[in-house]
């Protein structure tokens, strides 16, 4: 993702702390076009970045900014994919880290965590839990508090996701993107860059219709946007499968909605049963997709039967994460 080093925050001369993330595929993806009656579907495979999702551009970009500021102590709330990229990433920068990680979270992303060197807390609680319990590490040892949109870096490293979907299909913007949202830094993020490439002229379509997708178990933001409000509610007793979407109170829920009214978008939620169903159809045509990935393609079924969409939109899915984290 460093080849947009001239749109990111780096210093002239200054080193990344890089594993190699991004570039994922964009792949074309005709079983979902065949099955929906649709004409262009592309699948952004986020799982090939290093750590297994798409939490890795954040967390570089943060990781980077982190060391150049002088941070000697790095701490993260979790619910899983984060705690893997940052273990990951300041073990790199040769920086001790300090992860808060609900209980729940599946085996082996934590035993990842642990294989990285990272100082694992487990959490009973959700990932709010783990943020005021990061938060009251980070004030007690002088730990730099690395959560979503509590420092400005790991947005810029999610927005080379929209610079990269412009560059593989030629500069041009799909007319959709279906986005599995937890914190919403990735939606955000795009949004961000394609405000910039057009500020800059190097792109002149639409900006792309942004939905969020999540699950029935947790969706603060559906129901938000659903009622009208211009911010997120707290939603009590958060449960799904898809622990990446398992996030009641996104601090950016804000913003999210916003990127979803002017682009005239949408929120939608799935349920757990049809986000398995949509993962397990992903895995048998040879996408390991993450949950998260599934609730991405169960809100395109939804959004085709609905009528949201045209049968000849230009849509993009985000699969954000491997399947084989969730063991």
């Amino acid at each position: 993702m460093w080849r947009y080093r001239e749109w990111l925050p780096l210093a002239n001369g200054e080193e990344p702390v890089t594993l190699g993330e991004g570039m994922t595929p964009l792949l074309r993806w005709p079983p979902l076009e065949r099955a929906l009656g649709l004409t262009t579907v592309w699948i952004k495979d986020e799982s090939q970045n290093p750590t297994g999702s798409f939490k890795a551009r954040g967390l570089s970009a943060a990781v980077t900014a982190a060391v150049r500021g002088g941070a000697r102590n790095l701490t993260i709330p979790t619910a899983g994919n984060a705690g893997v990229a940052l273990s990951a990433y300041a073990r790199r920068a040769a920086l001790p880290v300090h992860v808060f990680a609900p209980r729940t979270t599946p085996g082996t992303i934590l035993q990842q965590i642990r294989s990285f060197g990272a100082d694992l807390v487990l959490i009973d609680g959700h990932i709010g839990d783990c943020g005021k319990a990061a938060r009251q590490f980070a004030a007690e040892h002088g730990a730099f508090d690395v959560s979503t949109l509590r420092e400005p870096y790991r947005i810029e490293g999610k927005k080379t996701m929209g610079l990269e979907l412009a560059e593989q299909l030629g500069w041009r913007l799909p007319r959709a993107i279906i986005y599995p949202a937890g914190g919403g830094t990735g939606l955000i993020g795009m949004w961000k860059a394609f405000h910039e490439l057009a500020d800059a002229g190097w792109v002149s379509d639409p900006m792309p219709k942004f939905f969020a997708v999540q699950s029935t178990g947790c969706a603060p933001v559906v129901k938000a946007f659903r009622d009208g409000s211009d911010q997120t509610d707290a939603w009590p007793n958060p449960e799904t499968v898809a622990s990446g979407l398992r996030v009641p109170a996104p601090l950016g829920g804000r913003l999210m909605l916003r990127v979803l009214r002017e682009t005239r978008g949408g929120a939608v939620a799935v349920t757990d049963d049809d986000l398995t169903r949509a993962q397990a159809r992903l895995g048998a045509e040879g996408l390991d997709a993450s949950p998260e990935g599934g609730a991405a393609a169960a809100a395109l079924a939804s959004l085709v039967k609905q009528g949201t969409l045209s049968t000849d939109d230009s849509i993009v899915l985000f699969n954000t994460g491997a399947g084989w984290l969730y063991g």
